[in-house]
């Protein structure tokens, strides 16, 4: 009997301990609209980090096509900064002769060479862009 219940035990602890770990950022909208900017020829969207890991502060910005190519745009920085449990807003910009191509808008988590100490797990997430 005492096998049984340290065998339940073992795996309660381990579904505790993946659920603790596996913590991501969350980018919004899921499906962002690309509307006119003040630039000729360019389109854009206002995209929303959360960032819920705390061994991450780093994220880069990418905008890829159905076969996730990449897609030619601009942001701020394609590297942003956002600290642990904070938010940051920013636009991305897609020539309109690119903007039938670009498919996916995505952030990645970049991991710090010198954190690389235990295994670290590098997240990515993807706004499907919502073509009209």
């Amino acid at each position: 009997m005492m096998n049984f219940y340290g065998c339940v035990f073992a795996i309660v602890l381990v579904i505790v301990g993946i659920g603790q770990t596996a913590s991501a950022h969350e980018m919004t909208p899921t499906y962002p609209k690309l509307t006119y900017s003040h630039l000729d020829g360019v389109v854009k969207t206002t995209m929303s980090m959360f960032n819920k890991r705390a061994d991450v502060q780093y994220y880069e910005i990418g905008v890829f096509d159905k076969d996730f190519n990449p897609v030619p745009f601009v942001t701020s920085y394609n590297v942003i900064k956002i600290d642990y449990l904070s938010k940051v807003d920013f636009d991305v910009y897609i020539r309109k002769s690119d903007a039938s191509k670009a498919v996916y808008i995505c952030s990645r988590s970049k991991l710090k060479k010198d954190e690389a100490i235990r295994t670290a797990i590098s997240s990515r997430i993807c706004s499907k862009i919502k073509n009209e």
